[in-house]
């Protein structure tokens, strides 16, 4: 696995000390620094040094994670004792899912499954049945149109994306997608280093084109092979199941206004 190399503060960027106060900042620095100086003591190479980055990499990522559980769980509670459950939407998501490991790789960006795919609960008692699982394709130009119109405002038509209340009260719209579009343009970026690629998904399928200084495309059967491991690009068995995607592809580029 390809992780970054320790500088400083080891895995984390000092860019985030930026947005602490000075307790704060002691707060970590005091944490760090003493990993830090541990490391730098053991003097590790070699595969005792992979595996040091990526258990101090793990247990960073799972550490925020099980802070923000504890933090909803906080929300959630204080909601009960005031009496504003019944009438307060509580929606979860994020950003992109994050690579721990998956394919080799640290961070996100890329367009298989461990980062494209984003968790999104709600609830709502007042109108949201507790319990509801959905398998349509949501994306987060969604959001703001569901927003607003759970606020009782009309989204302007220049906006992408589709409320999502008929769905959370368990009605299928006749118009919903059935593919979705993706888009990574920004290399060379920062210490990100991912190559430009564009695609599809469907409920089934997913076509990935990576452009600019390459030229290389990828598909995938996600109900065959769901870990994206065998890329199907070249198999005739599936060269209708391409140009279709592609066809596809090319008329959501189309949509959004989008050239090469």
């Amino acid at each position: 696995m390809e992780v970054p190399e320790v500088h400083g503060r080891l895995l984390i960027r000092d860019s985030y000390r930026e947005w602490m106060n000075d307790e704060q900042r002691k707060i970590w620095e005091t944490y760090y620094d003493s990993i830090s100086a541990d490391f730098q003591n053991a003097n590790l190479s070699g595969k005792a040094l992979l595996e040091w980055k990526f258990q101090r990499y793990m247990e960073d990522y799972l550490g925020v994670i099980l802070s923000v559980d504890e933090n909803i769980g906080r929300i959630l509670e204080y909601l009960d004792k005031e009496g504003l459950t019944e009438n307060t939407i509580v929606i979860y998501t994020s950003d992109q899912g994050f690579y721990l490991g998956e394919h080799g790789w640290f961070d996100k960006r890329f367009m298989y499954e461990e980062s494209l795919s984003m968790p999104l609960l709600m609830r709502y008692p007042k109108e949201i049945k507790a319990g509801q699982v959905s398998d349509n394709i949501v994306l987060n130009l969604d959001f703001a149109p569901t927003f607003l119109d759970y606020a009782g405002i009309s989204a302007s038509n220049g906006m992408q994306g589709q409320s999502l209340r008929l769905i959370t009260e368990g009605v299928q719209p006749l118009d919903w997608r059935k593919s979705m579009y993706y888009h990574y343009y920004e290399y060379p970026h920062g210490w990100h280093f991912v190559k430009r690629h564009y695609g599809i998904r469907t409920d089934r399928y997913k076509l990935i084109h990576f452009y600019n200084d390459i030229d290389s495309w990828e598909l995938y059967d996600l109900e065959n092979d769901p870990n994206e491991m065998k890329n199907l690009i070249y198999d005739m068995n599936y060269s209708q199941i391409t140009a279709k995607l592609k066809n596809e592809l090319y008329s959501l580029k189309k949509s959004f206004g989008e050239t090469e």
